[in-house]
């Protein structure tokens, strides 16, 4: 009975992904002749179809994860938590981000002006199940500069960094990635030479259901 609601769990998240992605691929037709218009559809539909794969990679997630919580009352395999943390000064501001794991796009975000990116400190990028081993993250991010006084060149400056990292998830463990975004170098490096990218990583013990029982009744002891 379990498995049966699960399937139609899924079934009912496949129907409203083609739902909502007929729509998108219908739109091509009929650009005319018109190319700025018709390259602005493009990139309005190359980002929707984007978000579209996010949204199907997050949610095949969960589904995972909640298949085996339902059937063995624990999460087996291993669990991925990506985080983007902006450590960057006042004279970079984050427009646009871009994440993918294992070549498929988890995040795609452009800043419309509100500081929901540059504003920050951290975003959630990824938190789900994966298959233990080696995963690899891609990282897209571009800065925008913010000068004043004698630095006011860098307004005309846009920083692009590209970067990849690959971590092994561990069987029965969540693995923590903390994506970095700061200012290497010290008071002499160039401001052009210090937008760069760390990764911090974490593993800690997934908590299995009979641990959390186990924690509770020692605290009712």
């Amino acid at each position: 009975m379990k498995m049966q609601s699960i399937r139609l769990g899924i079934l009912a998240l496949l129907v409203a992904i083609l739902s909502v992605a007929t729509p998108v691929s219908a739109q091509t037709t009929g650009a005319g002749d018109d190319k700025p218009a018709y390259n602005l559809k493009l990139r309005d539909i190359e980002e929707r179809v984007n978000d579209l794969k996010e949204k199907i990679f997050q949610s095949k997630a969960r589904l995972i994860q909640l298949q085996e919580v339902v059937l063995h009352g624990t999460i087996s395999g291993a669990k991925a938590k990506i985080v983007h943390r902006n450590e960057m000064g006042a004279s970079f501001s984050l427009v646009r981000a871009q994440y993918s794991l294992d070549g498929t796009p988890i995040f795609n975000r452009r800043d419309s002006g509100e500081g929901e990116l540059s504003d920050a400190d951290e975003i959630e990028i990824f938190n789900g199940t994966v298959a233990p081993g080696n995963h690899q993250i891609s990282v897209y991010l571009e800065y925008r500069g913010n000068g004043f006084g004698i630095f006011s060149y860098l307004n005309d400056y846009k920083f692009k960094i590209k970067s990849g990292y690959t971590f092994t998830a561990e069987e029965g463990r969540v693995t923590s990635v903390r994506v970095v975004g700061f200012e290497k170098g010290g008071i002499t490096t160039e401001l052009t030479e210090r937008p760069t990218v760390r990764y911090d990583i974490e593993t800690t013990r997934a908590f299995r259901k009979d641990d959390t029982t186990n924690e509770d009744e020692s605290a009712a002891q």
